[in-house]
C-alpha cells in the first residue's frame, strides 16, 4: 500500500533562515526511497503552539498517513517538540523512540538523552526524531520497515494480518 508523508523541521534559525535545513530534505529522500510519498514539509521555530499546530495540520486537514519531525528533541530549554507532540496526540506509540533510543545507544551513549516521542491522532502515525542528519537517518532507518505494518494496521479496520510473519 503506498503512503503520503510530511516532514517537519523544527528549529529556530532554520525558520529565520539562519541555518539551511539539512534533517528535512534527508528525511524527505529517505521516506521517498522506503515507497511513501512526501506531500507536504515545513519549517517551523521551537514553539510549542505553532508545532502543535502543523501537527494538527498534516494530521487532521491533510490527513497524511505519517509525519516526522526532525529537531526539538534535546535537553535545551527551546526543546519542545516532545511536548507539542504528545500534546496533539490521541495514543502514544512508546516502542518506536524505545528502538530509536535503543539503536542510538548502540552508536553513542548520548543517544540515551533523546527525549523522541511518537504516537497516533486519528489515522496518523506522528514519530519525533533527532535534529542532526546523521542522527535522523540512523534514527528512521531502525524503525521504517515496523512503522509501515503499523500503517497498514492504522489504514484497517481490523488487525492488518497481524498473525502474518514479518516480511
Amino acid at each position: 500500500m503506498a503512503y503520503t508523508a510530511a516532514v517537519i523541521t523544527v528549529s529556530d534559525k532554520g525558520a529565520r533562515g539562519e541555518r539551511v535545513d539539512e534533517s528535512g530534505p534527508l528525511l524527505c529522500e529517505l521516506a521517498a526511497a522506503h515507497g511513501f510519498d512526501v506531500v507536504h514539509t515545513r519549517i517551523v521555530p521551537d514553539e510549542a503552539a505553532e508545532i502543535q499546530a502543523e501537527l494538527i495540520r498534516c494530521c487532521d486537514e491533510l490527513a497524511v498517513n505519517l509525519v516526522l519531525t526532525t529537531g526539538g528533541t534535546g535537553f535545551s530549554p527551546r526543546d519542545v517538540t516532545p511536548e507539542a507532540t504528545l500534546a496533539v496526540m490521541e495514543r502514544e506509540t512508546r516502542g518506536i523512540p524505545e528502538a530509536m533510543r535503543m539503536e542510538s545507544m548502540k552508536i553513542t551513549p548520548r543517544g540515551c538523552l533523546s527525549r523522541s516521542a511518537a504516537g497516533i491522532r486519528g489515522r496518523t502515525l506522528i514519530i519525533n526524531l533527532p535534529g542532526s542528519p546523521k542522527a535522523a537517518r540512523e534514527n528512521i532507518l531502525c524503525v521504517i520497515e515496523p512503522v509501515k505494518h503499523g500503517l497498514d494496521m492504522l489504514a484497517s479496520e481490523g488487525s492488518a494480518d497481524c498473525a502474518a510473519p514479518a516480511r
